[in-house]
């Protein structure tokens, strides 16, 4: 792991500790994918419950490390299949509690009134434009964007796809904030991103057929929970009344079949992708990408 990762790993985990020692408290451990909705059903779960709820939000990959390594959370919830996955191979939360809360989907989303015409995947490929995705290693949105361009692409296209591939970022946060602040022409992100700002980005969506998987936002319990009954409860509380029609009311798909209308039919949902090793770091510089 990079000497800058871990130890940002470790300042967060020496933020939390305070909170990390009550059991009358809940720790979630959440990808970025859902933070505008998942701030709010936390705060009714606190409210209802009167109790602190303190959530630590950013790359999928990135806040379980800081779960594993600190040995404490309640609750992981990334924001895709793929790092529950792995949280599943390492023993890091009870399979038994696993649910999904909502869907997503790739997509291609720009700067509100589309200025660069961005039109399809391949408009991508452009000279001169300015892209951004997540990092594919830590972020559930980066690993879905390095499968689109490698399902797509030919070799060539790769390449020009890495010219224009100004950086990588953090979080999905970062990736929609990139385009609500104009500083790139566009991002392969969710679908969803475009009900985050409204005013500001606009999605332009993938070809059925280039869509590789439909994403899911699971959540479970963590094996580190020092109230295994109160992190079932919150898990519960996700799935049920009022929780899904506040995912909705900022955009989340909440059921397959809204997801299969940007697919196939038989396109595949969750899992987890195998990230080829020219997407890794220690293959070459941030922001590169696989020929």
């Amino acid at each position: 792991m990079e000497v800058g990762r871990l130890l940002a790993i470790l300042v967060g985990v020496f933020l939390l500790w305070p909170l990390m020692a009550s059991a009358e408290s809940l720790l979630i451990f959440a990808g970025a994918a859902s933070k505008p909705p998942t701030e709010a059903v936390v705060r009714i779960f606190s409210q209802q419950n009167n109790l602190p709820v303190q959530v630590t939000f950013g790359g999928s990959g990135f806040v379980l490390s800081q779960m594993k390594l600190a040995q404490r959370g309640d609750v992981f919830f990334p924001g895709s299949s793929d790092f529950m996955e792995k949280a599943k191979r390492e023993n890091l939360i009870f399979p038994e509690t696993e649910k999904i809360v909502a869907y997503l989907v790739p997509a291609i989303n720009v700067q509100r009134g589309n200025p660069r015409n961005i039109r399809s995947l391949k408009d991508l490929l452009k000279p001169g434009l300015r892209l951004v995705i997540a990092d594919p290693e830590s972020v559930c949105v980066g690993t879905y964007a390095a499968e689109v361009i490698e399902k797509n692409l030919q070799p060539a296209e790769k390449e020009n796809f890495r010219k224009n591939l100004v950086n990588t970022v953090e979080s999905c946060e970062k990736t929609a904030n990139v385009i609500s602040l104009k500083g790139v022409d566009a991002v392969i992100g969710w679908e969803v991103f475009r009900h985050w700002d409204a005013e500001r980005i606009e999605t332009i969506f993938l070809k059925p057929e280039e869509v590789p998987r439909i994403g899911y936002i699971p959540v479970a319990v963590s094996r580190f929970t020092r109230n295994f009954a109160l992190a079932k409860q919150f898990v519960d509380f996700l799935v049920s009344p009022p929780s899904p029609s506040v995912f909705r009311k900022y955009g989340y798909l909440m059921s397959l079949p809204e997801a299969r209308r940007y697919t196939l039919p038989d396109t595949p949902v969750g899992g987890e992708y195998p990230l080829p090793p020219a997407w890794k770091r220690k293959q070459g510089k941030k922001g590169s990408s696989p020929n």
